[in-house]
């Protein structure tokens, strides 16, 4: 496997983490427009690609393998989590 082979490999194991962080972002900032008006939308998507990330990774760790559907769930909360840290940590129901 080339250079270029590896890189392509590393960009299309993260996009499913760069979408996903993306559009929980965008709908957390609709569901909860009045408590994430504090919280800039950019600062959402990087914690939320970020957390998307480390769910990958961390399946990617457990599983030693990529694409298992415990692997995309652990994204899930990973992202989850860390849009819950970034925005809606100090709100009080």
């Amino acid at each position: 496997m080339g250079p270029l082979d590896a890189l392509w490999h590393l960009l299309n194991f993260f996009a499913p983490a760069l979408g996903v962080g993306l559009i929980t972002a965008a709908l957390a900032r609709l569901v909860w427009w009045r408590e994430l008006r504090s919280a800039g939308f950019a600062r959402l998507v990087i914690w939320a690609c970020a957390g998307c990330a480390i769910g990958l990774v961390a399946a990617l760790i457990i599983f030693e393998r990529d694409g298992k559907m415990a692997g995309y769930a652990l994204m899930l909360a990973g992202g989850s989590l860390a849009l819950w840290w970034a925005g809606l940590r100090g709100v009080r129901a």
